[in-house]
């Protein structure tokens, strides 16, 4: 009998616990965010409350906005290692597998973009295929492709090939400063349905897309480079070991909140930027100062990251507080159906075709709290659905996919 990786594996609880951590920052940014979704202008106000609102827009600006998000790419890229460790032990190449694994998710993560445009699966599918293929590097290699990326390289090039062609074309320098015609209404909230909608995501949105990702934000390095550390993290195996080694997760979580400090001071020191110039730089030169505020600004989100990753994981491997946080871990094992879930519902709740023009005028407190409900209305329902079943129903429909076969379902048809 042939040896197969179709059967379920053990799980490391800790990471299915963090993975729902983030999940838990993702669901607040993107209520605050009405998950990508804009309305015509109006001066309707429901559940407003000012101080709240205003305390929960600072919250989602300095606490949450681009740390939870850091997260969930770096466990992905985990997750790949794992996944192929798991199999090389069994004597098993699940690098073809993997493969198909990812096209499936791309396929899946580009229809879902036909709800909401800020999904990110179809992105960590492409950024999984590339990782694959940088897998065998040797660690320093490996660190060293990282730290370009995280240092915003891309985005010097890319700046220093702009600012040359701005300075040696006259026309263009000449449109800097003039005035750009008034915009139609777009069709999609001109008329309102899902069709329109779905045309403008998959044009307008999914091009604004690719060009946060690999424009002069360059957001999709910052991503690459989170996966990557996720490989090496999981390479390191500290993982396996994680109850002994708990002192060294107080000391990464002390060393990434200095970083973050230290980073944060620095920032002072750079004049106040307008980062949003990075995506209406046509004729503009952009400033030194515009590239080194953004590359501070990946800088000390990735440390604060590592400081969110590391507490955490000190503190679910504390005896005291551990118990509370393993209640996070059944969102976690389903974070696939979760995280979809989510862009479902906010979907619903803030798309000009459904909801929007109720809930798109509600106060940042208000959406949060109504984010939070839905988180712990899908954690109950992940932790009673774990009772039952193997996976996830996304999870398991991904692996049936995977496989090309139907895998084991109810948890009576396979071990934990």
């Amino acid at each position: 009998m042939s040896q197969t990786l179709s059967s379920p594996l053990k799980r490391i609880s800790s990471l299915d616990a963090l993975r729902g951590f983030a999940l838990l920052g993702i669901i607040v940014m993107h209520m605050i965010q009405h998950f990508g979704f804009r309305l015509l202008p109006t001066d309707l106000e429901i559940f407003h409350f000012p101080q709240l609102d205003s305390a929960t827009q600072w919250v989602g600006s300095n606490i949450v906005m681009g740390r939870f998000i850091n997260i969930f790419a770096f466990l992905f890229g985990m997750s790949l290692f794992i996944q192929i460790d798991k199999a090389a032990k069994k004597g098993i190449d699940f690098r073809r597998k993997f493969v198909w694994r990812m096209i499936l998710l791309m396929a899946f993560g580009l229809l879902c973009h036909s709800f909401y445009s800020v999904e990110i699966i179809s992105v960590y599918a492409f950024f999984g295929l590339i990782l694959l293929c940088v897998y065998r590097f040797r660690t320093g290699l490996l660190l060293l492709i990282a730290i370009v990326l995280l240092f915003g390289v891309p985005r010097i090039i890319q700046v220093h090939v702009h600012n040359h062609q701005v300075a040696s074309s006259v026309e263009q320098a000449q449109i800097v400063g003039t005035e750009t015609p008034g915009e139609a209404i777009p069709e999609h909230l001109a008329n309102p349905s899902f069709i329109h909608s779905a045309k403008h995501n998959y044009t307008d949105r999914l091009e604004g897309k690719l060009n946060y990702q690999f424009g002069f934000i360059g957001r999709g390095y910052v991503t690459f480079s989170l996966f990557i550390f996720g490989l090496l993290v999981g390479r390191s195996r500290i993982l396996e070991k994680a109850q002994q080694e708990r002192g060294k997760f107080i000391h990464f979580f002390l060393a990434f909140t200095a970083a973050t400090v230290l980073l944060s001071f620095l920032q002072s020191f750079v004049p106040e930027q307008n980062t949003r110039l990075f995506f209406r730089a046509d004729g503009i030169q952009l400033s030194w100062w515009l590239v080194l505020a953004q590359t501070l600004n990946d800088l000390s989100l990735v440390t604060y990251s590592g400081a969110l990753i590391n507490g955490f994981l000190a503190l679910y491997y504390s005896r005291s507080v551990g118990q509370y946080l393993e209640v996070l871990a059944p969102y976690g094992r389903t974070a696939l159906t979760n995280y979809i879930m989510q862009g479902a519902i906010g979907s619903l709740l803030f798309a000009p075709w459904a909801f929007g023009y109720f809930f798109g005028v509600w106060g940042a407190f208000s959406l949060v709290m109504l984010g939070l409900l839905v988180y712990v209305v899908q954690g109950v329902f992940s932790y009673y659905w774990l009772k039952h079943f193997l996976y996830g129903p996304l999870e398991w429909l991904w692996r049936t996919g995977t496989y090309l076969s139907v895998q084991p379902f109810l948890r009576s048809q396979g071990a934990r």
